[in-house]
């Protein structure tokens, strides 16, 4: 069991930051994504569950900080959000769950083989980070995309 998760191709992005980093409110510049997930995703929907048991797991010392206890799974605010409660007015957010991921480092777009690709658009070349380089890929993190379709 890992903590990585390759999410399904039905699921659908939303407000991507992948080509330059975005401040929010003064904050350190970050690649972001909202990643939305049909609940009818059931694969998808479990393994990242499966990953923030995992997670929670293997954490639990960083949970209890410097209480006695560890506050239970079912009470903290993990990355898996209900789009419909939390984004009631956001017609992409129905019927799916939706996780926002972020990261200081430029995610690549690479292959099924997780071999790099370079994207043109028009005559701009945009070199994405090397797929070898130490991927960052853990609990909300954008890692690498991978193109499914055309």
């Amino acid at each position: 069991m890992s903590t990585k998760v390759i999410t399904g191709k039905n699921n659908h992005s939303s407000y991507l930051n992948a080509n330059e980093p975005k401040t929010i409110n003064g904050s350190k510049p970050k690649y972001s994504v909202s990643l939305i997930i049909p609940k009818d995703d059931i694969e998808t929907v479990d393994k990242i569950k499966a990953a923030i048991e995992l997670a929670y797991k293997e954490d639990k010392s960083k949970l209890k900080g410097n209480g006695k206890s560890v506050p239970a799974l079912e009470i903290l605010k993990t990355p898996l959000r209900d789009g419909e409660l939390e984004r009631p007015d956001g017609e992409a957010y129905q019927n799916a769950y939706f996780v926002n991921a972020n990261s200081p480092y430029k995610p690549g777009v690479v292959d099924v083989n997780r071999l790099q690709i370079h994207v043109h658009i028009g005559s701009y070349l945009d070199k994405f980070a090397p797929a070898e380089k130490e991927l960052r890929i853990v609990g909300k993190i954008v890692g690498n995309f991978i193109p499914i379709e055309q």
